[in-house]
């Protein structure tokens, strides 16, 4: 029996190396259920994974889930997937939290969301309600548009003194005359959290950004090719595209007629003029 320490470290660092690549995927899927007997363990480094990671990586582990889920499947482990359906709010929430900072990812929660229910690996209910959920975090609310409204009908009070004329924001926030200040500014204390309504940017570096459009750009390459797959189903004798482009093609007309005699005359008249030359 191996050692679960060692187990744990292992599953932890594949996770962390995921990528946009099926094969790194189908690794940590086929050391996860290598190591079945240790599921609830591998299943709870998932989850502090998703709970730490950068965004991409948060992406990247969303995305094999999905993969996980059919090959614990296929496998027939089912218990994987029943942690995952158990913690399935949990997942959403840790990839795209509530406070924005992971809003370029409620699109990836979405597809894959989509792809387990037409898996039948989630209830319609159940994504349904996530759906609800989602609708708010993939919009930072960083515009004065998008800030709390207090009951006399005003936003927040950095907004108010934005649009005010400069006496009356003067009086309103003493500050401002010794201290220009912006409307999105936000005080930090001591404690670490701002003050104010004003959510927190998190911005990603460069090389973040530009890994993610990679990652994008292999996984759009991919389901391309999915796309143009034909399935060689036995209703289709083995030839599975003649038979897509006979189920697609239109029954031939009077127009098709006349387009071939009128094609038949052209190859004449350019053969007749090839002897003459």
């Amino acid at each position: 029996m191996a050692d679960p320490f060692e187990v744990r470290m292992r599953f932890t660092s594949q996770l962390q190396h995921l990528n946009a690549s099926v094969t790194s995927s189908q690794r940590a899927a086929h050391y996860a259920l290598k190591n079945r007997d240790m599921d609830e363990d591998l299943h709870s480094c998932i989850l502090e994974q998703l709970e730490r990671n950068s965004m991409n990586n948060r992406a990247n582990i969303m995305y094999f889930i999905e993969h996980f889920c059919d090959m614990a499947t296929r496998e027939n482990h089912l218990e994987f997937v029943r942690m995952m359906q158990r913690d399935i709010l949990r997942v959403v929430d840790a990839v795209a939290p509530e406070d924005g900072s992971g809003a370029a990812n409620v699109k990836v929660v979405r597809k894959v969301l989509a792809n387990l229910q037409h898996k039948s690996f989630l209830l319609p209910q159940t994504v349904a309600e996530i759906e609800a959920c989602l609708e708010s975090r993939d919009v930072l609310p960083t515009h004065a548009a998008l800030s709390p409204v207090h009951p006399s009908g005003s936003t927040n009070n950095a907004s108010s003194t934005a649009t005010a004329p400069p006496q009356q924001a003067s009086q309103s926030n003493p500050l401002s005359s010794s201290t220009p200040r912006t409307a999105t500014s936000t005080h930090t204390p001591r404690g670490g959290k701002p003050n104010g309504s004003a959510a927190v940017v998190h911005r990603l570096d460069k090389r973040q950004i530009e890994q993610r459009i990679e990652e994008d750009r292999e996984r759009h390459k991919r389901l391309r090719e999915s796309i143009w797959a034909v399935d060689n189903s036995a209703a289709d004798a083995g030839d599975g595209e003649f038979g897509r482009l006979w189920r697609e093609g239109s029954e031939v007309g009077d127009d098709d007629y006349l387009l071939a005699e009128e094609e038949r005359a052209e190859r004449r008249a350019a053969a007749a003029g090839l002897e003459v030359a």
